[in-house]
């Protein structure tokens, strides 16, 4: 990540820690007439029974990404409410934040701060932006528990909610979604959203009932960003997503868990039918990094020059898919957000192009912005290697 960014945002932080003495220390009670409603319990993912206090005025969130869910709940001001959240919102995927942006300007006000380890959100900072309520994944619960952050605002009385849209996609975030429903008041809302999400898992589950082949398929996350190859999926997240569009993803032959690195002479012997790297616009992380930019409104000519120096690297040059042009990018934020049922469909006619023909992935995306976000549809979220290896 570019020093001069991480200067800004330590600058940011910096403000808020000071402005933390002031206010990080006064008794949660103190402030309670703000806060004007009634108090309601809700079991959160982590099956913990949390009471909060509706309507929420200040919602902070412990990851960037749960913007999108914002998008989808409340989108005439999605992010009205939200006093605090992680820059891998930006960070991660800096053409879609910028397409909220161009919407909603004021967003680039909302004090952020790092997201590569919880603990960087720290106690006193949380407490600064007096929060209703603190919104954070599943997978934060550890690091949350072990800086000691849990502890610290149960002793001012700030409520904690787990969500979970990353570690297990398709079991949590039915729940996950009812969840923050629940915490808005858009229950109507939400369950809208989930009909029109399982309807277009359906289309994709029903059809490969009938399907025994499974491809085998190699996942490689955030390819170019770093160095060395070959970060990829397990058993959950993206490896749980290859499973359900009816592939064999073959990180879950060789790794226990959900994310691992597999040797690039894993992936030669394996000699994986088709290979799917994940990308988005990763400038702010690795300027000088060969990811495939992927997102709203991405080149896909660039794309496809990257992509091709991708498949240049020795765990890939020698496969059968890269020599048939079985290769594709995808953008990496589905693994973190409710719109994973798109790159579900997107990879099953991948993978199954006969059994989907019909299936027109594109035109899903583009009725869920029309539906359920307040930005306008753009391509650039996916592309294929064109000409095989050449």
């Amino acid at each position: 990540m570019q020093e001069s960014y991480l200067s800004r945002r330590n600058m940011v932080r910096g403000g808020l820690a000071i402005a933390a003495l002031c206010l990080g220390s006064a008794p949660r009670a103190a402030r309670s007439d703000r806060q004007r409603g009634s108090s309601v319990s809700i079991t959160d993912i982590d099956g913990r029974t949390v009471a909060v206090t509706r309507p929420i005025r200040r919602l902070l969130l412990g990851n960037g990404p749960l913007a999108y869910v914002m998008a989808v709940l409340q989108p005439e001001a999605p992010f009205a409410n939200v006093v605090g959240w992680g820059n891998n919102f930006r960070a991660a995927d800096l053409d879609g934040y910028n397409a909220y942006l161009r919407r909603f300007p004021d967003i680039d006000r909302i004090p952020s701060f790092s997201s590569g380890t919880l603990e960087s959100i720290g106690a006193e900072l949380a407490i600064s932006l007096e929060p209703d309520v603190v919104v954070m994944n599943l997978s934060s619960k550890h690091a949350a528990l072990a800086s000691g952050l849990m502890a610290r605002l149960a002793q001012v009385g700030i409520p904690v909610l787990f969500v979970d849209f990353r570690t297990r996609m398709f079991e949590n975030t039915t729940r996950s979604i009812q969840i923050l429903g629940e915490l808005l008041e858009r229950q109507d809302r939400a369950a809208r959203f989930l009909q029109f999400r399982q309807e277009q898992i359906d289309r994709v589950i029903e059809p490969l009932a009938k399907v025994r082949s499974r491809p085998r398929v190699m996942v490689e996350r955030a390819a170019g960003m770093y160095d060395d190859c070959c970060l990829t999926y397990g058993d959950g997240n993206f490896g749980e997503l290859i499973r359900a569009a009816g592939g064999d993803n073959l990180g879950a032959h060789f790794l226990h868990g959900s994310f691992g690195t597999l040797h690039p002479e894993q992936v030669i012997e394996s000699d994986p039918d088709v290979v799917l790297v994940t990308g988005a616009n990763w400038s702010l992380y690795s300027p000088a990094g060969d990811w495939v930019n992927l997102g709203p409104g991405a080149d896909p000519v660039e794309g496809q020059s990257r992509l091709h120096r991708l498949m240049q690297r020795p765990a890939y040059r020698s496969l059968r898919a890269v020599t048939a042009g079985r290769v594709h990018a995808i953008w990496h934020p589905f693994y973190d957000n409710p719109y994973y049922f798109i790159a579900l469909q997107r990879v099953a006619k991948w993978l199954h192009p006969e059994v989907f023909a019909a299936l027109d992935p594109e035109d899903t995306f583009r009725e869920l912005h029309a539906r359920f976000l307040p930005v306008p549809y753009e391509t650039g979220y996916w592309l294929s290697l064109e000409g095989g290896a050449s």
